[in-house]
């Protein structure tokens, strides 16, 4: 029999709508069936028993979302597709009962969910051999803990430290703020007992004195090779972790603060180095200090300087606070703050410093600092809150200096990478107008990646990541970002963050093993398939894809390593010759569901067919429906993976159909962008740019088709923007291929 329709009654669906008008549409193509309760028991053994006795094997439920139910409706995707259409949300919670638009909308999205699933094919399983160790490059807080997290999962791990000691900044603090309470007594640094651990473990390798020289290959399989002390060693790894650290930022630059003129100016980095020593004192002549300054925000939250606050400097200067006056229990220590900011449960380390009588804290702005004929210093400070500016005579000054990504390159400040740097390592312009990414020096991670041999960053120098929904995902799929390098954070941070990478990294060992993809689509086990003697080497598929899975060979054709792949579809999108298709999702599926569409031949309101991204827009509907927002009855939404799937072919179909306009819905793109696919809306409106010639071949206007961005809270705007976009078709007319 092959096709099964299923029709749920329940949840006001029965109600709203003509239901054997619904199974008409349904039995046409294959058996139809309703159930008041289609995700009870009953209505799953329903369509168990057509799976096991009437031979169905594509299965349309029409009832709730998509994003809903998935574990009652969980049949083996590598015999059966299943496709959901959503008749609650998107079409009877939206849209007023027993409505002809309302019936119309429903009956489309059925057509539109049997020609889906008509079109899609159950993956072929790609299993693959894999490496069960974990390369992690950087021998600090976050990489020890990762490579101990990771042995007691059971799997084993190589380090990869530069240096000549394990260890790294957290090795070099005196003590470390506390954590539980009373919150007013520092800790001892546990870094030496993850020392001994690592060093003693059977399951991890250590390489010290060593350097990444060459990273190549794939998720589960990658090739490894290592300088250490001159000499090559090479291995293999399933995934990596990039956990480099931090550095701090270069002090030399604040001369306003008397770094580098006056010897008694030090860095927090630098008075750790003191405290360790048993006292604090002046490094101009080894005299005890009996008063210390401490000037937070030195250079940072300043666009000359370090743009973004560091996070932790405020517990680090509390915390050399406590040292002087550990020390010197008559030793006073002044903190000149622009906002304090001892998050969490830090806010109570931050109270009990407050009640230490020798710590003074201020609300102010370091305005300058002299220095005396006998080494002392008279910082000058704009204190807001007493509105004056007052004099403080101190024996050291300690700027609290802000952490910077170890991806940054020597010799270049934070700020340069909003500005010409950018424009001229990061971008250029290749033969065919496309835009190529390069990546920066220093090179830490040697890919050998047709895009670059590091890992994207953003613009301060950060590894580009999806910083809400996944945070440890980089733009190259196994390879994860952990601790100070993503983005800064204190020891105890940095060892949760490399709890969480261990555990990414072993989830894409095991789910490269079966073929799945790791996120967003988890489990997913389609593949791109490349038509390759169609193909014309124009590169726009190796130039577009944001992960980096295909490279080229000499004569430029794509060279796929699969296992990199998220199954976006961007690579399809991009493809003018539409070589491109994954088993059960191409660009003819969406063209013939485009083609399946009822376009009215008249009418007076503008008929749009909008492409939206499964990630944002769909649940954003879904967030519409929820609360039962009406929304224009003459849109037909398409859903997509990615808006970065786009193929300009579909405009040209929805057009051709006599559709009036296309609206594109995806996520936001940008500096702040949270693209699940990190820049498919990005490379859908630069597709988009070229839509004009498209166009002007069918004598229609270009603004016949536009694109939003959208977040899954936006659902509120969604009434008024597609208000908009109606009201500003209606300027244009109908469509003239309207009735063809």
């Amino acid at each position: 029999m092959g096709l099964g329709v299923y029709i749920c009654t329940d949840c006001g669906i029965g109600e709203s709508l003509n239901i054997e008008a619904l199974q008409k549409i349904g039995g046409k193509k294959g058996a139809c069936k309703t159930h008041p309760f289609l995700c009870s028991k009953e209505g799953v053994d329903l369509i168990k028993n057509d799976i096991n006795n009437e031979g169905v094997n594509k299965i349309v439920i029409a009832a709730c979302s998509q994003r809903v139910n998935t574990d009652m409706f969980d049949f083996d995707p590598l015999l059966y597709i299943t496709e959901r259409v959503n008749l609650r949300e998107h079409v009877v919670w939206m849209q007023p009962p027993n409505d002809p638009k309302t019936q119309a909308m429903a009956e489309d999205y059925v057509n539109m969910g049997i020609v889906r699933a008509n079109k899609s094919e159950p993956p072929v399983p790609k299993t693959t051999d894999v490496t069960r160790v974990v390369l992690i490059i950087g021998g600090g807080v976050t990489g020890l803990t990762a490579a101990l997290e990771i042995e007691k999962a059971g799997y084993k791990s190589v380090v990869v430290e530069k240096s000549g000691a394990l260890g790294g900044w957290s090795k070099k603090s005196f003590k470390t703020y506390p954590a539980k309470a009373p919150y007013d007594k520092l800790l001892v640094p546990a870094i030496d007992t993850k020392i001994k651990a690592v060093s003693s473990s059977q399951n991890i390798t250590v390489h010290l004195e060593s350097a990444i020289t060459s990273i190549e290959g794939e998720p589960g399989m990658y090739d490894i090779e290592i300088d250490k002390k001159g000499a090559k060693e090479t291995f293999k790894a399933g995934a990596v972790i990039l956990a480099t650290g931090w550095k701090p930022y270069d002090a030399n630059n604040l001369v306003q603060y008397g770094y580098g003129r006056f010897k008694n100016v030090i860095t927090n980095v630098e008075m750790e180095d003191l405290a360790s020593k048993g006292k604090i004192t002046r490094p101009s002549d080894g005299k005890t200090a009996k008063n210390v300054l401490f000037v937070q925000c030195a250079g940072q939250r300043d666009e000359n300087h370090v743009p973004y606050c560091s996070s932790v400097c405020c517990n680090v200067s509390l915390k050399q606070a406590k040292y002087v006056r550990e020390a010197n229990p008559d030793a006073g220590a002044f903190i000149i703050y622009k906002d304090m900011r001892a998050t969490g449960v830090y806010e109570n380390f931050y109270k009990a410093m407050q009640n230490d009588e020798g710590i003074f804290l201020a609300k102010g702005e370091v305005k300058g600092v002299e220095e005396e004929a006998d080494g002392s210093l008279i910082v000058i400070v704009d204190n807001q809150l007493l509105g004056k500016e007052m004099k403080i005579r101190v024996d050291v000054v300690v700027l609290a200096t802000g952490m910077v990504s170890s991806m940054l390159p020597e010799g270049k400040a934070v700020n340069d990478l909003t500005k010409e740097y950018i424009g001229e390592m990061v971008k250029k312009k290749t033969q065919d107008g496309e835009i190529e990414e390069l990546m920066p020096i220093p090179h830490i991670m040697n890919l050998k990646y047709r895009q670059g041999p590091e890992i994207p960053h953003l613009k301060y120098g950060f590894p580009d990541s999806h910083f809400i929904c996944f945070p440890y995902e980089t733009r190259r799929t196994g390879i994860y970002a952990a601790g100070a390098v993503r983005s800064p954070m204190d020891s105890h941070q940095s060892s949760v963050d490399a709890a969480g990478a261990a555990l990414k990294a072993i989830q894409c060992i095991e789910l490269t093993a079966q073929g799945k993809a790791v996120h967003p689509r988890a489990g997913d086990m389609s593949f791109p398939e490349f038509r390759l003697e169609s193909c014309t080497q124009c590169r726009r598929c190796t130039v577009e894809c944001p992960f980096g899975v295909l490279d080229e060979d000499e004569k430029g054709t794509p060279r796929e390593h699969p296992y990199r792949c998220r199954r976006c579809g961007t690579c399809m999108g991009a493809c003018p010759q539409r070589i491109i298709s994954f088993s059960n999702y191409s660009v003819d599926m969406v063209s013939s569901i485009m083609k399946s569409v009822d376009v009215p031949s008249e009418g007076d309101e503008p008929f749009i067919i909008a492409l939206i991204c499964e990630n944002d827009a769909y649940p954003a509907l879904d967030m519409a429906g929820l609360n039962r927002v009406r929304l224009n009855p003459n849109y037909r939404f398409v859903s997509l993976r990615c808006l970065g799937g786009t193929n300009l072919v579909w405009i040209t179909d929805a057009l051709s159909k006599g559709v009036d306009g296309v609206l594109l819905m995806g996520c936001k793109y940008g500096d702040d962008y949270q693209c699940h696919f990190v820049k498919g809306s990005q490379v859908a409106s630069e597709r988009l740019s070229k839509v004009q010639e498209t166009l002007g071949r069918l004598m229609l206007e270009s603004e016949r088709v536009h694109q939003i961005q959208l977040q899954i809270n936006d659902w509120d705007t969604l009434p008024k923007i597609m208000e908009e976009f109606s009201e500003k078709l209606k300027g244009f007319g109908p469509n003239p291929y309207k009735g063809f």
